[in-house]
């Protein structure tokens, strides 16, 4: 389930344009399919799955349901020479920014924080999913959610306040964020990752 599913029941019968990053003009389609500013289905917003759904529903495929997120189909099989989808792109985007924060300096000088503050704000602009890149700004910019870069352990526990503020949003389990350093920097104590 993709962040644009929970909302799906919410969202008016006809298109509805969200705002977005002036760098892109999207659209979701009343069926969940997240249009890119061409028009076309985009790569980076939907899973291989609803793009699979998508298209068996438009070629007259038996689906179960017209809500594309409710279809179940078989997971697709691991696809390393096609675009990413949103899934594979958000997996590879948590990995780069759980290890930054487990590399960020224990005491890192006002540079070093003044960057990394940028670069977080620049991927909330940049990201290729730009409803995904959408609701991280917005989430960032409460006062709540700023980065906090002042040690490696506060931008650590508030990289895990992020991604359980998506996992929350697409049903998925939260992760304790007392283990954030055995998982992304250290290893578990059991010796699996020696």
């Amino acid at each position: 389930m993709t962040s644009k599913d929970s909302e799906s029941a919410d969202r008016p019968s006809e298109t509805t344009v969200l705002p977005q990053p002036p760098a892109h003009k999207g659209t979701i389609t009343k069926s969940g399919i997240i249009l890119g500013p061409d028009g076309k289905p985009c790569r980076s917003c939907n899973s291989y799955r609803d793009m699979a759904n998508m298209s068996a529903l438009l070629t007259g495929g038996k689906a179960k349901s017209t809500a594309l997120s409710k279809v179940t189909s078989p997971p697709p099989s691991e696809r390393t020479d096609c675009p990413p989808d949103v899934e594979q792109l958000g997996r590879s985007t948590w990995t780069l920014l759980h290890s930054l924060s487990a590399t960020y300096p224990e005491s890192p000088t006002p540079s070093q924080k003044s960057d990394m503050k940028s670069f977080l704000s620049i991927l909330s602009r940049v990201y290729p999913c730009w409803v995904c890149a959408e609701d991280f700004s917005s989430w960032m910019k409460q006062p709540s959610n700023s980065p906090q870069l002042d040690n490696q352990e506060d931008f650590g526990r508030w990289m895990c306040k992020a991604h359980n503020e998506v996992n929350k949003k697409l049903g998925k389990p939260e992760f304790d964020c007392n283990f954030w350093k055995e998982r992304w920097k250290d290893g578990w104590k059991d010796g699996r990752c020696d």
